[in-house]
């Protein structure tokens, strides 16, 4: 897709971020919300396969339901032209797999830290019903405050059926297959749970524990190969921790955790001090056919032919008595030689090691008394959100911890003065004397409202009721301002409010009312203009001689009865001069054309010279002047209206005049109650 492009227009293409097996990313902007969103396109060889659109809608329809810090939100889900896109939170950082690579090796507190953030996300994920499929350090991201956010959910279930088959996509999952998605069988919330233990061991050691030069031959690993151990890589690493991994990545779903909340429960004790001497995990025993390699003693007994013969009844109770008399007959030689025969057959070697082994246990135990004793002494931060700043100053310093640096954040959550959060998070495993950071709530944040009188109504209403606003509309008819145009606005402009708690009421005007003209002909001018003022009309005139209607009555109107025109439109008519006479030979008729300023209300000296060019043009677009004008000639009278009309913008009139050779004639021009313009010697040059 072409940078530049608007996506139902609204997401204007701003550049691509990444191609996929399934779907294209770009970063866009929404117009309406005014802010970075990320658009995911459906391939082009993808969208005419009806089961992966159908899969492509339901699934981004179930993420929408995902509400968590740790989870990409979407925002949007559509189509255009074909095209299947959603419309995700835009996350500002790198994926995980960057952030490995640039960061290893990573303290094991920082490890837990985004774990527990990684395995909170697919927590809701599962309470949802959903599973991911696809986990993987490069569907995860990591932003500039190293908050982790899972993305692609959903999109997984897509592509899994192509994952085998898709070059540069299988390369990218294959090294997170569980062993019963490696076999082609059903994923399940286990199946994440071993992607989830993968993720954690390339934390650890900085790579995947199977690597092969064919996807194949890595998922072949998966299911036949034992997971490499973490301590082989870094013998620091604590077994604990270890374990977690160990258990996660268990070839039977049955043997890893039964849930995604119990890893994460595991895990966040897996430093703790009271773990030190912990052993290594094994999943259970289980005959599930698998060869297996028997003892020596069983190996003897299958040689001995007739074992493998069912004995007769008798042949058992003969075997029994002899047996009873033989176990008799030792135990009495047993009894009466015992000590010598364990004496006589001690090897003399046998005290040696027996010694050796004691000193190398007493070793042991010593170096694992030491590494309790001097290893460092570990608290947990304590949940403060919602106490008082200095309520969890004393909660943090009494949890031996210390007090980092105090932000300012809006909050529709939690009462302002209050904490808001901590970084790192509640919960979280650390050092003692560690500096933990506050984060204190200054209520629900405030939005100023701008100046929106000539604006869209319908644009402005989309945008505020996304911010939280609760937007009416009142609606009138103008003549100087476009349909759907905003005219007055409830909440003046610069006041800062909590869009939640704030009403706003627009005037929008639907433009000029529609007239359908009456019958003005034999009407006096008075009449007429008292028409025109009562439907909003601007009348012009003009003047003939007529022996069939009086003097100043209307000889005829253009446009004619029964025309529909708008409110403001110009009508003309022609009025009667009466009967002409030998002496009307003797009138000069001419025309003069006079400029009438507009005024748009900015009379103050000193907003003059401002470059306020946005709240200049505002202003125009919704003001209006109201202007008359009168003459003085043989057919009207100063004492009259001539003329009616508004303006928004400077305009240039023409006034006929009809005078008497040798007489002047005079106008007057009134825009909004005061005299802008006046002539008292018109004349024909």
């Amino acid at each position: 897709m072409r940078t530049g492009y608007t996506l139902n227009g609204r997401y204007r293409i701003i550049r691509a971020l990444g191609e996929g097996g399934m779907a294209n990313v770009y970063l866009a902007h929404d117009l309406i919300l005014d802010r970075d969103v990320s658009v995911k396109l459906l391939r082009l060889d993808l969208r005419d396969d009806p089961g992966t659109v159908r899969r492509f809608q339901r699934e981004a329809l179930a993420a929408t339901e995902l509400v968590n810090d740790n989870i990409v939100q979407v925002y949007d889900v559509g189509e255009e032209n074909g095209m299947q896109y959603l419309v995700m939170e835009y996350v500002e950082g790198t994926d995980l797999k960057a952030y490995i690579k640039k960061h290893f090796p990573i303290a094991y507190q920082e490890v837990i830290q985004i774990m527990e953030q990684i395995l909170s996300a697919v927590k809701t994920a599962h309470e949802h019903n959903i599973i991911h499929r696809d986990l993987k350090p490069q569907n995860i991201l990591i932003d500039e405050h190293r908050v982790a956010k899972i993305t692609d959910f959903g999109i997984a279930v897509a592509l899994s059926e192509h994952s085998l088959t898709q070059t540069n996509t299988v390369l990218g999952s294959v090294h997170y297959l569980s062993p019963e998605q490696a076999r082609g069988g059903m994923a399940t919330k286990q199946s994440d749970i071993y992607s989830l233990g993968i993720i954690l061991y390339e934390m650890l050691t900085g790579t995947v524990p199977f690597e092969g030069e064919t996807a194949v031959s890595i998922a072949l690993k998966h299911f036949q190969s034992e997971i490499p151990s973490v301590r082989d890589i870094d013998p620091r690493i604590p077994q604990a921790l270890e374990n977690v991994v160990l258990k996660a990545t268990s070839k039977r779903p049955a043997d890893r955790y039964t849930d995604v909340a119990s890893m994460a429960t595991d895990l966040s004790t897996s430093l703790s001090p009271k773990r030190a001497g912990e052993l290594r995990f094994t999943p259970a025993e289980n005959d599930d056919g698998e060869t297996k390699v028997l003892p020596v003693s069983a190996l003897s007994t299958a040689a001995v032919p007739h074992a493998i013969a069912k004995p007769t009844g008798e042949e058992t109770a003969e075997a029994a008595t002899k047996d009873a008399a033989t176990k008799d007959a030792a135990a009495t030689d047993d009894q009466s030689a015992g000590k010598k025969k364990r004496k006589k057959y001690r090897h003399p070697r046998r005290r040696k090691f027996l010694i050796a082994g004691g000193i190398i246990f007493l070793i042991i135990l010593g170096i694992f008394i030491g590494m309790a004793l001097f290893r460092p002494q570990m608290t947990n931060v304590p949940n403060v959100v919602g106490d008082k700043e200095t309520a969890a100053r004393s909660a943090l310093v009494a949890a031996k911890l210390k007090v980092g640096t105090v932000h300012k954040t809006s909050s529709a959550k939690v009462k302002i003065h209050r904490v808001a959060r901590t970084e790192p998070r509640s919960g979280t495993q650390l050092k003692q004397k560690t500096v933990v950071d506050l984060w204190i709530s200054t209520g629900p944040k405030r939005y100023k409202i701008d100046n929106y009188q000539g604006d869209s109504y319908a644009s402005t209403a989309a945008k505020l009721e996304a911010l939280g606003f609760t937007v009416h509309r009142e609606s009138v008819h103008s003549t100087s301002v476009p349909a759907g145009k905003i005219m007055q606005q409830s909440v003046l402009a610069g006041k800062s409010v909590v869009p939640s708690k704030t009403d706003m009421t627009f005037t929008v005007s639907t433009g000029s009312e529609t007239v359908t003209l009456a019958d003005l002909t034999n009407k006096t001018k008075r009449q007429a203009q008292s028409y025109a003022t009562n439907h909003n009309l601007n009348l012009a005139f003009q003047y003939a001689y007529s022996s069939d209607v009086d003097k100043g009555s209307v000889i005829r109107q253009s446009p004619g009865e029964g025309a529909v025109v708008q409110e403001g439109d110009e009508i003309t008519l022609t009025v009667s001069r009466g009967a002409q006479s030998e002496s009307s030979s003797s009138v000069d008729e001419f025309s003069v054309n006079v400029k009438i300023p507009f005024d748009s209300g900015s009379t103050d000296d000193d907003s003059a010279g401002t470059d306020d060019a946005s709240s200049s043009t505002s202003s125009s677009s919704s003001n209006s002047n109201l202007i008359q004008i009168y003459l003085k000639d043989q057919d009207h009278s100063l004492s009259s209206i001539y003329k009616q009309m508004t303006i928004t913008a400077d305009t240039t009139v023409t006034l006929p005049f009809a005078v008497a050779s040798g007489k002047s004639g005079a106008y007057k021009v009134v825009r909004d109650g005061h005299v802008v313009a006046s002539d008292n010697h018109v004349s024909k040059n």
